[in-house]
């Protein structure tokens, strides 16, 4: 199971060079870097990743908004729905929720506005039970990190994305180090849940005889 979780963390490691991962460290100062190496070495960096590529298979992770708007739509509450009955499962992950905005406007502007979309979803995740313990600290990227590289106006510029960021360290599966027991969970549920039974069905060859 050790192995399964390495690897799967390599993989997505691999995946994700290029892209965010609200893991990785924020800066390049020697307290950020300590605290990576010790995460790496304890394993929790390793097995974060893994569970964080199944938060994004298995639910929808970003949020779009209207143009400078921070109001969740009805497609966002959806989503942010998927995301917090996931959330829910997992008592011992904590979360970042990263905010972004399109490029027209100033950069002041477009770093506060993705900061109101951050604290949006983070309101309405609270409002579904989430504690906002386990909702780490907001980010905005506002306008530097667009998926379209467009200077107009672009929805899908306009967002936010929710990540796994680690665990809970008080919580008895981590002070325990069974990161590998979190990932797995519902895995082996799902791999034995029945097969629906089968229909006899009944028909007939000759229906005129």
């Amino acid at each position: 199971m050790r192995h399964m979780a390495v690897g799967a963390a390599l993989l997505l490691l691999t995946a994700c060079a290029n892209g965010e991962l609200g893991i990785n460290t924020e800066g390049g100062d020697f307290g950020n870097a300590t605290m990576n190496n010790t995460l790496i070495q304890s394993g929790q960096l390793d097995y974060a990743v893994a569970l964080g590529g199944r938060f994004a298979a298995e639910v929808p992770t970003t949020v779009n908004f209207e143009f400078n708007s921070a109001v969740l739509d009805g497609a966002a509450q959806a989503a942010l729905d998927q995301q917090a009955n996931w959330i829910r499962q997992f008592p011992e992950v904590r979360f970042r929720v990263y905010g972004h905005a399109d490029r027209v406007g100033s950069n002041g502007y477009n770093h506060a506005l993705g900061l109101k979309r951050a604290r949006a979803v983070v309101s309405y995740l609270n409002s579904r039970g989430i504690s906002r313990s386990r909702l780490e600290a907001m980010v905005s990227y506002g306008e530097t990190r667009p998926v379209v590289d467009t200077l107009g106006p672009e929805v899908r510029n306009r967002r936010t994305v929710t990540e796994v960021s680690g665990f809970v360290q008080n919580h008895p599966l981590i002070l325990n180090g069974k990161y590998a027991a979190v990932i797995m969970r519902n895995y082996l549920e799902l791999a034995a849940r029945p097969h629906p039974s089968n229909k006899q069905i009944v028909t007939q060859t000759n229906p005129g005889s």
